[in-house]
């Protein structure tokens, strides 16, 4: 009889901020393991349950049955005629067979089929039980977990994200028996380590999370308890008029530091309000893990919210503590703030050169000077203020060398924004310091003018191509430098903000720059290999947005310089697979790149309309004459979509092309202008994108 699986791995205290990504791991990799063993149903996968609290990954899953269903196999053997003599003795094929399934020859069976007789034989396997193939699915699912560093603990040798301390393996109220990691399942877990009495007996895999709960104070889906913390904090901040902003990794991080939790509110001293509100919530955000809450202008108030694993007989305590681990921390960031100010930024520039950018490439100072000289390029083609973008480019990394950033780093940018505004630079500097970062992640804002454009593009381009330049090329999942998403920030900006820079150009640029300033020379096949790994984010990028691999191999074909240009072109090819004549136009271009290839030389452009003689070729020539120019018109303005719009009105003519016409004809001068009238056609296409890979 089906019946629910519970599987629980407890632990010591996982890490916070992974564990989510675990508990979605772990469920992924069990559940994959239950279905290709036929255990479960994807419904049943679907109805699922995934637990994961900071001591524990676990999973409840409906449904499972106690073994495999059997099978038979049938096995198909030697042909008949190569199974017998003529005499009617077995072959040594037939009884190998017959050896092979462990039968005698008279007990094979034979298998008739149109194309001809063989010996064949029927093999029943019996299923296997839950118990034999769980072990297996559990180990299998740890060993695939995205655990970057595995650890081990005491004298055994098994290795995982934390030292394992119990395991439950259970199919309704019976007990799987199973060892992973060096551990042997029983049905004890734990609850709540201060709010309950240590071991809870688990009676049945149905009433886990109920068990949880009530003996062991433990909220054990992430799901639920954060949408408690969730609650929590919001009532939290309305009771002072205020509100959070939503943040979900610290949602996530805090989700996976308690395993019941209690919202608890706290306040500082007004005078802290002073210092910028980035520095604060930096502060309460990343090194206390609390919750910091906004006026309905999005202004910071003097309150916090912290979530605490405990409900405490005295909560006043409880928030009388924090306030006072929260008061140093604002206290140092108000003493960074303070003497920060005491050192204009443009007298921080001369220390950057005490920072090492790169051992090959020099210091931050070196990269400074290249990224002006960059940078005011850009602006001055963008349209922009040449002065300001070297400005901006100057003070760029000016605040690294600042006490605030120096304990914040992650305000690097931000500061140096405000003391450029403190300094009296003009705003739009600023805004290049701060700017020039930006995106910092997927979905991030973008530069929003063409001075910190020009700034953030000058500094990524000049990391890239130095590192890359350097030899320091990233490998597999492997990226210290953060190139790729580098790579994906230059082409936001450029797509995005509507930039029509070639990445030739603009790495040819930085590599110059690198010549000229330090004699750093970045060679001709680099500059290229350089190119196609900004390219080839581009894949990335357009997946995420729902454009099938096909389509942006199609337009990756034709090499398109410009990202500009190549959205374009990928959103065009993307409108034109949706419509009714893709497929066929697809099909035809396939055929004729694979006619074409076959050809010793290269097949001529000229078609000659007076050897002509089918009807189905001189149509398709016409429909080409009567399209060509408005095509070609259309792809020199980069308007890629009416262009194939114009062209998927040669469907018909094609399809009764290839219906009526023998491209290969024995005549060599009617072959040859046959050929150029397909290759005519399709160099049309090609200005848009190879249309042949459409096809599946």
């Amino acid at each position: 009889m089906t019946d629910t699986l519970l599987i629980e791995l407890g632990t010591e205290e996982l890490p916070p901020k992974a564990l989510k990504k675990l508990s979605d791991a772990f469920s992924l990799e069990i559940l994959s393991g239950l279905i290709e063993a036929e255990l479960i149903t994807q419904s049943d996968a679907d109805a699922a349950s995934p637990f994961a609290s900071p001591r524990r990954l676990a999973l409840t899953v409906p449904n499972v049955i106690p073994s495999q269903p059997d099978q038979t196999i049938e096995r198909r053997g030697p042909a008949l005629q190569a199974a017998f003599k003529d005499d009617g003795q077995p072959t040594p094929a037939a009884m190998g067979f017959a050896r092979s399934c462990g039968v005698d020859v008279e007990n094979l069976e034979r298998l008739k089929t149109d194309k001809g007789e063989w010996l064949s034989y029927n093999l029943k396997q019996t299923g296997k039980t839950l118990a034999e193939l769980v072990p297996n699915i559990i180990d299998q699912a740890i060993k695939r977990l995205p655990i970057p560093k595995r650890m081990r603990w005491g004298d055994g040798t098994a290795e995982f994200v934390r030292p394992v301390k119990w395991l439950i393996v259970m199919h309704g109220s019976d007990l799987i028996p199973a060892t992973i990691l060096d551990i042997n399942s029983g049905n004890s877990s734990r609850g709540h380590r201060f709010h309950s009495d240590g071991e809870l007996l688990i009676s049945s895999a149905n009433n886990y999370e109920q068990t949880l709960l009530e003996q062991g104070h433990v909220i054990a889906s992430f799901a639920k308890r954060q949408a408690m913390i969730l609650e929590q904090v919001k009532t939290a901040a309305s009771s002072v008029n205020g509100s959070i902003e939503d943040d979900q990794a610290l949602l996530d991080e805090v989700t996976g530091l308690v395993e019941h939790p209690t919202a608890v509110m706290g306040g500082f001293d007004r005078s802290f309000l002073e210092v910028p509100q980035e520095c604060l919530i930096s502060s309460m955000r990343d090194h206390q893990k609390y919750f910091h809450v906004i006026d309905a202008a999005g202004k910071l108030m003097p309150h916090f919210i912290t979530v605490s694993n405990i409900q405490s007989k005295n909560p006043e305590q409880v928030r009388s503590g924090n306030e006072k681990v929260l008061r140093a921390r604002l206290s140092d960031a108000q003493f960074f703030w303070e003497t920060d100010q005491k050192t204009k930024l443009i007298d921080r520039v001369e220390s950057l050169s005490k920072v090492t950018f790169h051992a090959k490439l020099g210091s931050l100072l070196d990269k400074s000077k290249r990224i002006q000289t960059l940078a005011g390029n850009l602006a001055s083609r963008m349209g922009g203020d040449e002065t300001i973008a070297i400005r901006g480019a100057l003070l760029a990394k000016a605040d690294l060398v600042s006490d605030m950033v120096g304990e914040f780093d992650e305000l690097q940018g931000i500061m140096g924004h405000y003391y450029a505004d403190r300094d009296g630079e003009p705003a739009a500097v600023g805004e290049c310091v701060e700017q020039h970062y930006w995106p910092k992640f997927a979905g991030d804002r973008l530069p929003t003018s063409a001075e910190t454009q020009a700034v953030a593009l000058a500094d990524k381009l000049d990391s890239l191509v130095g590192i890359y330049g350097a030899g320091e090329v990233p490998t597999g999942d492997k990226d210290p430098y953060g190139l790729r998403r580098a790579s994906l920030s230059i082409l936001r900006i450029l797509i995005e903000q509507q930039r029509p820079f070639k990445l030739s150009e603009l790495v040819a640029d930085s590599a110059t720059i690198y010549s000229d300033t330090q004699g750093i020379e970045i060679d001709d096949d680099t500059q290229t290999a350089i190119v196609n790994f900004i390219r080839g984010r581009l894949t990335a990028l357009y997946q995420s947005q729902n454009i099938s691999t096909a389509t942006i191999n199609s337009v990756m074909a034709c090499k398109p310089d410009s990202p500009l240009d190549f959205e374009h072109r990928v959103k065009a090819v993307h409108a034109f697979s949706q419509a009714p004549e893709a497929a066929d136009l697809a099909a035809a271009n396939k055929r004729i790149s694979n006619i074409l290839k076959k050809q010793a030389s290269d097949v001529s452009l000229q078609v000659s309309e007076s050897r002509l003689s089918e009807t189905a070729e001189k149509e398709l020539f016409s429909a080409i004459q009567g399209i060509e120019t408005d095509c070609v018109t259309f792809f020199n303005q980069g308007n890629y979509q009416q262009g194939l719009e114009k062209l998927a009105s040669l469907r018909t003519p094609v399809d009764n092309f290839f219906e009526q016409v023998m491209v290969m004809s024995e005549d060599d001068a009617e072959r040859q202008n046959r050929l150029a009238l397909l290759k005519r056609m399709q160099s049309l296409f090609l200005r848009v994108a190879d249309i042949a890979l459409l096809q599946a």
